[in-house]
């Protein structure tokens, strides 16, 4: 009974829908974290009788054949790059991207990384790093006597020292974007690696044409929506519980055929 293998495959496709929607619960306080939602799409048909081909000879085409669908399957995990609400936290080296665009990291292995989580710190010679201990691309240190640290909006760093009324520009913090967010690989830690699916990296200054601007004593929280997940997961569940009810009516109509043989 094909009813059996197809609301299987329904069973599984939500079991994978439910395991998105904890992953998203799970990163709801996670800086920068981006929600994800499953894509499923239906498997193939089979076809018992053709739509579109005459019955019998010299008669007019049959209009609607007998097409059964075997299922679905899950064909993507969409990442949903939308902008996360930002939040004051008043700590100078915390900068958040208010629209598009990526801050650069420099890899363990050197490689060039990408992330929205603007949580960043000093290290021991006045480098401006992740809090793993990755530098932030293109680098720059701090001096160790300055008294102040100030982005603006366009990413120019400045430092303010004691007793000096004029600032000292010590760089300033370029940005990446990409023709296709949703393509960027994850890889834990709140960051991305660049893949021939989100195409190569444009680089641009804070407030160029389609580059966002930074925000200081700022960070982006998760745009996970607590109202949306919770929804999303009362109609998993009956999705679960219809496909699960689904079997149990094949395996009772076998056995009434199996019964009706002895």
């Amino acid at each position: 009974m094909k009813a059996l293998a197809i609301a299987a495959t329904g069973m599984s496709a939500q079991q994978t829908n439910l395991e998105v929607i904890a992953n998203n619960v799970a990163n709801i306080n996670t800086t920068g974290f981006k929600r994800s939602r499953a894509e499923f799409a239906d498997l193939l048909y089979q076809t018992d009788r053709a739509q579109g081909v005459p019955n019998r000879g010299g008669e007019l085409p049959v209009p609607e054949g007998t097409r059964i669908g075997l299922g679905v399957r899950t064909v993507a995990v969409r990442n949903l790059h939308e902008q996360g609400p930002l939040k004051g936290t008043n700590n100078p080296l915390d900068l958040a991207i208010n629209g598009r665009g990526w801050f650069q990291i420099i890899g363990p292995n050197g490689e060039t990384l990408y992330t929205r989580a603007g949580s960043f710190n000093l290290g021991p010679n006045g480098e401006i790093v992740t809090l793993d201990g990755y530098l932030v691309d293109p680098g720059f240190n701090v001096p160790i006597d300055a008294t102040e640290i100030v982005v603006n909006q366009s990413g120019e760093v400045y430092a303010k020292f004691a007793g000096v009324t004029a600032t000292q520009q010590l760089g300033q913090i370029s940005l990446a974007v990409f023709p296709n967010d949703a393509g960027l690989e994850a890889l834990g830690d709140n960051l991305f690696r660049e893949t021939p699916a989100s195409g190569q990296a444009t680089l641009g200054f804070p407030g160029d044409t389609n580059f966002g601007t930074l925000q200081q004593g700022y960070l982006e929280d998760s745009n996970v929506d607590p109202v949306k997940e919770i929804t999303e997961l009362i109609s998993a569940q009956r999705a679960y519980e219809m496909n699960s009810k689904v079997i149990q009516t094949a395996d009772d109509m076998a056995g009434t055929v199996s019964k009706g043989i002895r």
